[in-house]
Order: C-alpha cells, then structure tokens, then sequence
C-alpha cells in the first residue's frame, strides 16, 4: 500500500469511528416511552405518560376528526406500546393511541369526544407527561328529537339541583407518600409514610362520629401512590375539600414546629424547601415550574377559598397543641408549589404536622395521643371552616 492510500484510508477509519460514536451516543441520550396510564370519569380525565428520561415535548390539536396529541422528541417507543391503542369512552375522550411517528419522535394522540379544557404539563423522578381534560360528557341520545348537548345541559341542570339539597359535605384525606417512598425518616427509624397514614385514619373516624360527612382516603394502607393520582381521586369523587397530610423535616435538626401550605408560586426559602422534599425533586426544579403553577392559579377559582381553609385549620392546630403540649412553634400558614395540590378543584391544602427530623417531635409523632390531638385538631379546623364558608347543607 502505498502513502496515498493508506492516508486516505486511515481518514475512512477515522470518520467511521467518529460517525459509529455519534451515532452511539444519539441512541444512547433518546429517552423511551414506556406506559401510558388512563384514569377516567365523565367530568375529568387525567392521562399519564411514563419515559424513562427527560423529554421535551410538543402539543397540537386538529379538528376533522377532533384530535389531541403529544409529540415526544428524540424518543423512541417502547415495542409493547407500538401502535397500542387504548379505548377511554368516558365521554369526554374516545381513546388514547401511540406509535413511533417518525425516527426519533413518539406520537401519542387522544381522539375527542368532548371536552372543555385541557391542560399539559410535566413531572421529575420519575419524568412523565401528564394531560388533564375537564368537561362535561356528551351522553348518546335515542329516538328522541332531544340533541347531545341539550340533554348534558338538562343532566348538569339536574346535578345542580341535587347538589343544593346535598346532605353531606364530601372530604378527601390524602396521607402523603407510601409504599416505596417512604417520605421523611427521623433519627429513631419513624417513618413519614407510616405516621401520616395513622393520621389520616384518625381524622377519617373522628369526622364519621363527630360530624355528617362523608370522608375517603386516597390510601388506606402501605401502598406507593403517584402524585398525579391523589388530586385526580379528590376530583373524581367530586370533593368538597381536600387535605394532604405530611411531616415536616429539616436539615437542621433543632427546627420545630408546625406549617400549613396552599398552592401558590411562593420563593421563599422554607417553601422551596419543603415543596421540593414533597415534590420528591431538586430546588431548581421547583423555581422553573413556578411560572407553570401560577398560569394554573390564575385559573383556579379556589385559592382565595384554600388560603381560608389553610388559615384556619393552622389556626386550630398551633391553639389546640399548645393547650397540652410545650414549644409548639408556629411557623405559619404560607403558600408553595406542590404537585399534589395542582389540578385540585375545590380547596385543599398540605399540612405539615410536625418535624419528624427533630427528635423532640419524632418522639411525640410515636405517641397515639399526639396523633389523636393532631387529627381532632384538624376536624375543628375543617368544622369551623365549613361554618364560615356556609358550606353545611340541611337534610330535606
């Protein structure tokens, strides 16, 4: 071989290798949609995409037929999933359907029966994709002359109705994490996930004998539940209130007392700190889906109604702890962004009982009768609230 050709061919090996390593790396930075996972009723729809990495994704609807869809870049879709189709019929979607549109781009379509709004937004740890929908179904008509639209129209007239002669308010009770995700973990070994729960059963037969309401949990045992579903449950059952329950913790372990939160796009320190600890991802995190939560807010009619319900079971809860137990420290009533909260329809609020990082309060946390003050507490607080909003109804 003479010079010429073997410089020649060394620049073939050269480029080769350079395109095999590109090409390598390409494959290996594409992401995989993994699940797709559809929680359904007739007034609100919630579809969760699963990929096994951060994604960046585009959204557009079309019409003719009316359609919905997610492009998924640089991914790929996972071959169980290939041209997968899943049929909803919910009234307010038909089906969701997914399949590699091009090389490098996932499409995930939802075919339109009806709908109001929608919103699209993202999730860390794990990354996913979720897709709210709210509206009010369509219900197929018989031979009557009556079109689609004016018998949803005389059903929600209907709904109203019986929602002024409803006899019980209706609570959701979320105890925070579960399962898998343990939440905070204090010195002596408590868990966050195990604690919360009791709370949550407490407060549930307290407001049963106590009160005329009707209470569920969104977990009744040791179970992992997704953020996405808790706020999903509270709207499914079409809840009055809703209440998440937490611990609190800290880095610094001497820090006590208790905080209650609504959603808000709140900066300060101590919010960005527990809404990323609650959120379960990073504090930059947190600050870049600040302008997303607070384009939610301005949509929500709830706040102002979530910043009275949070202010008076605060309130409760510092007044009725202190009477019986020592250096119980305020740290107030505030706002922050916490995915749990997002996408609630009614007031609802995340309360952080205690410090399960002090050992002080982890040692109180493993008291039963600290427990039981803590969810009597909150069920006056939601008593006294329900007064004031007028929101009691009489039995006919």
């Amino acid at each position: 071989m003479n010079k010429k050709a073997w410089y020649i061919c060394c620049i073939w090996v050269f480029l080769s290798l350079i395109l095999i390593s590109s090409n390598l790396s390409f494959a290996k930075e594409m992401c995989r949609v993994i699940n797709i996972r559809p929680w359904t009723n007739p007034k609100y729809t919630r579809i969760v995409i699963d990929i096994d990495g951060k994604a960046r994704f585009r959204e557009h609807r079309l019409i003719n037929p009316d359609r919905f869809y997610i492009d998924i870049l640089n991914a790929r879709i996972d071959p169980k999933l290939k041209e997968h189709h899943i049929p909803i019929n919910d009234g307010l979607l038909k089906r969701v359907r997914a399949g590699q549109n091009k090389k490098n781009v996932v499409r995930v379509v939802l075919d339109i029966d009806n709908f109001n709004k929608f919103k699209v937004f993202s999730l860390d740890d794990p990354y996913r994709i979720v897709i709210d929908v709210w509206g009010e179904a369509l219900p197929a008509t018989k031979k009557t002359g009556e079109t689609g639209r004016e018998k949803a129209l005389a059903e929600k007239e209907k709904y109203v109705r019986n929602k002024r002669k409803k006899i019980v308010p209706k609570i959701v009770i979320d105890p925070g994490h579960g399962g898998k995700d343990p939440g905070a973990t204090g010195r002596g070994g408590l868990q966050e996930k195990t604690v919360v729960l009791d709370i949550a059963k407490r407060l549930k037969r307290i407001m049963e004998k106590e009160g005329n309401y009707k209470i569920v949990l969104t977990r009744e045992t040791d179970v992992f539940m997704p953020l996405e579903k808790r706020a999903f449950i509270a709207n499914e059952k079409e809840a009055d209130i809703f209440i998440s329950i937490h611990t609190n913790a800290s880095k610094q372990r001497g820090v006590n007392g208790i905080e209650t939160y609504y959603l808000s796009n709140a900066l300060s320190e101590r919010a960005l700190e527990t809404a990323a600890r609650e959120n379960m991802v990073t504090r930059q995190k947190v600050n870049s889906d600040v302008r997303f939560i607070l384009a939610d807010m301005k949509a929500n009619s709830k706040i102002n109604e979530s910043i009275q319900l949070a202010s008076v079971i605060h309130i409760c809860l510092v007044n009725k702890l202190s009477k019986t137990y020592s250096n119980i420290k305020d740290f107030g009533m505030k706002g922050g962004p916490f995915y749990v909260l997002y996408g609630a329809d009614m007031p609802s609020v995340l309360i952080e009982t205690s410090f399960i990082s002090n050992s002080a309060e982890e040692r109180r946390l493993r008291s039963k009768n600290y427990r039981e003050r803590i969810a009597h507490s909150i069920y006056e607080g939601i008593e006294d609230y329900i007064k004031k909003t007028m929101m009691a109804y009489k039995t006919e």
